[in-house]
């Protein structure tokens, strides 16, 4: 199968793509190149033939031979959707749609969207994928539209499948150090501590890099009638995690941190998720990484690099640092384009 993958040079996408060949499908990319700085080490066997385009600028040309789309390339993180507001809504939501039309009019037939578990934002009890959705963030909101939208353009020549992540953690090569699992780790290896500045009772589910890599290689790999216009949350029950628990995991994978917590937060989003469904899609689908095994990883991926606090803090694993890095030296215009 030929399979083009949108932000291919992306925390997850640099992990995905390495993924389907190694299962013996053809891959090209496409990603703008935002966060080409951010890499972390050598950890991938190889990188794709990627094309450098903004997802708003894609032309059936760019699908021609393609059999599948994985469509991963959007702005990434909640303050960064709240900050940049509309134009957030112009790429998540309304460059995600061009991208899926696009590609249906030049006749790819499976088109695998990343959505997010955020789409259930504040929930009581645990939540699954027949659930009323309650996005709390601009990010989340367009997660919920895109999936609005596409929906009814499934039909007998074109079949969307929609991914609902749990908060992705792990060794990346391209390093993300503004999520949860991976910023505590962080925060424990440069400084010895973690200072919650809340009391962290708030669910989060969480899932390991490769594992969603896993998800959608056997979603393409599926028979199409089994994933057809399906909503699948990634994740397993075992993984949901209060945000204490996951302070807790990762002070004790990095001997001698400190840990305390504060007040209860401002931050209200919280949500204990179902993963039964994507077992019952995907026969044999499970998680092989837990938190525990996660903080491991990262505390030897440090160590191993000798990770320092400039580069844990610097804006080239942060997406909002290095975006705003791009406005301020005018690389960037104000509708996020390049500058020629």
């Amino acid at each position: 199968m030929r399979i083009l993958v949108t932000g291919t040079e992306g925390y997850l996408g640099c992990l995905l793509a390495p993924t389907l060949v190694e299962a013996g499908h053809q891959v090209v990319g496409l990603d703008t190149g935002y966060y080409k700085q951010g890499w972390l080490y050598q950890g991938v066997p190889l990188t794709v033939e990627t094309l450098a385009k903004d997802i708003r600028d894609v032309t059936e040309a760019d699908f021609e031979g393609v059999d599948a789309v994985v469509h991963m390339a959007e702005l990434s993180n909640d303050p960064l959707g709240d900050l940049l507001g509309e134009i957030t809504y112009q790429v998540n939501h309304q460059a995600s749609v061009h991208v899926a039309t696009t590609a249906k009019r030049a006749g790819v037939e499976r088109f695998v969207y990343m959505s997010s578990c955020s789409v259930y934002g504040v929930a009581d009890g645990t939540v699954d994928e027949t659930s009323r959705v309650n996005p709390q963030t601009a990010y989340a909101v367009c997660k919920s539209l895109v999936e609005r939208d596409l929906a009814p353009m499934a039909d007998d020549s074109f079949s969307p499948t929609f991914l609902r992540n749990a908060t992705a953690f792990g060794a990346s090569p391209r390093m993300r150090f503004d999520i949860v699992l991976n910023n505590l780790s962080g925060l424990a290896f440069t400084t010895g501590e973690i200072a919650m500045t809340s009391d962290g009772t708030p669910w989060r589910p969480l899932v390991h890099g490769l594992d969603i890599a896993k998800a959608i290689r056997a979603v393409l790999d599926a028979p199409r009638e089994a994933v057809h216009n399906q909503v699948l949350n990634v994740g397993s029950d075992a993984q949901n995690y209060q945000v204490r628990e996951i302070a807790e995991t990762v002070a004790a994978a990095f001997p001698g941190c400190k840990l305390s917590f504060g007040e209860p937060g401002a931050d209200n989003r919280s949500y204990k998720v179902n993963f039964d469904k994507i077992g019952d899609v995907l026969p044999g689908f499970t998680c092989d990484w837990d938190a525990a095994r996660g903080a491991r990883q990262l505390a030897e991926v440090f160590s191993r690099i000798q990770l320092d606090a400039e580069t844990f803090t610097g804006r080239g694993h942060t997406r909002l640092k290095q975006l705003q890095h791009l406005l301020d030296t005018r690389q960037l215009d104000d509708s996020l384009r390049w500058v020629a």
